[in-house]
Formats: C-alpha cells, sequence, structure tokens
C-alpha cells in the first residue's frame, strides 16, 4: 500500500485516468461498430457517412495517447477498404 503522500495521490490519479482512457476508448469502439454494422446491412451511403465519423475519433484517441497510431492506421484503412468494396 501507498505510504507517502504523493504515492496516494498517484493512486487517486491513476484511477481518475484510466476511467477517462477507457471512456475514450469505449467511445471509438462504439464508431468503430457504427461503421461495421452499416457495411453488414450492405448501407454503403450509411456506412460512408459513419466512416467520415470515426475516423477523426480514432485520430483524437490518438492524439491523447489511448490507441497507437499504426492501430488506428490500420482499422481506419480496413474499414476503408470494406466501405469501398460494397457495390
Amino acid at each position: 500500500m501507498a505510504n507517502t503522500p504523493q504515492a496516494k495521490k498517484r493512486i487517486r490519479r491513476n484511477a481518475n485516468r484510466a476511467a477517462i482512457n477507457g471512456a475514450r476508448v469505449s467511445r471509438i469502439r462504439t464508431f468503430i461498430k457504427a461503421v461495421e454494422s452499416a457495411i453488414a446491412a450492405g448501407k454503403k451511403d450509411e456506412a460512408r457517412d459513419a466512416l467520415k465519423q470515426a475516423q477523426p475519433e480514432m485520430a483524437r484517441g490518438v492524439a491523447r495517447g489511448v490507441i497507437h497510431k499504426n492501430t488506428a492506421s490500420r482499422k481506419f484503412s480496413r474499414l476503408t477498404k470494406r466501405v469501398a468494396s460494397l457495390g
């Protein structure tokens, strides 16, 4: 257990940051799921709009440090390819 005041403060701060970061990751996943559900339904316009909303959200996650740059790039690339393949 933490003995010093700064260690106790760090525990409080880490818990708070974990909650904030978890919410950010969850928000990104929600946007990605919106794109995937539109793709599954075969709605190209809806999928394209959802992708336009998901891309800045992923970029924001990278900027905040909750997801890795390459992870966001890979996900965006794969989603873009799947949306483009919709006839």
